[in-house]
């Protein structure tokens, strides 16, 4: 029982621990920690874009990342989920297809895609403050249970 409970926890650690190994910043830093109220899948904190510098190359589900979509990064939801980001300054919205993992700075809640944050009006100040709102859990388009 105890060895299994050790094996648990290395594996847990290990999977922790390969989230971590990145350089590359994402714009300007902000002490709002995001947050999630479970009861009606939402999360809220700061969002961020990725743009030029990544366009072209793989995401970690293995598509390529095109900037002009509308896709997002995120820490742990499933690829292919359908998330509405909603700008809190403006109340604008897009919804986007989690399609890489990131963002890696701990202040934010996603990495958005330039096409995404152009459409809730980000591009501007590079971060704002959003309400993520997950409308279907991974590849197979599951409901989010109400």
């Amino acid at each position: 029982m105890v060895r299994r409970a050790l094996r648990t926890s290395v594996v847990l650690c290990m999977l922790l621990l390969t989230g971590c190994g990145t350089t590359s910043p994402r714009f300007t830093s902000s002490p709002r920690p995001p947050s999630r109220d479970e009861s009606v899948h939402q999360l809220s904190g700061i969002a961020s874009y990725y743009a030029h510098e990544f366009d072209g190359k793989p995401t970690a589900n293995g598509e390529v990342y095109d900037m002009h979509q509308l896709t997002a990064a995120h820490r742990t939801l499933p690829f292919n989920s359908r998330v509405r980001v909603t700008n809190q300054t403006t109340g604008v919205s897009v919804v986007v297809r989690i399609n890489d993992r990131g963002p890696f700075k701990n202040d934010r809640v996603i990495d958005l895609s330039l096409a995404a944050a152009q459409k809730i009006g980000l591009i501007a100040q590079g971060t704002g403050p959003v309400r993520l709102d997950v409308l279907e859990l991974g590849s197979t388009g599951t409901p989010v249970p109400e």
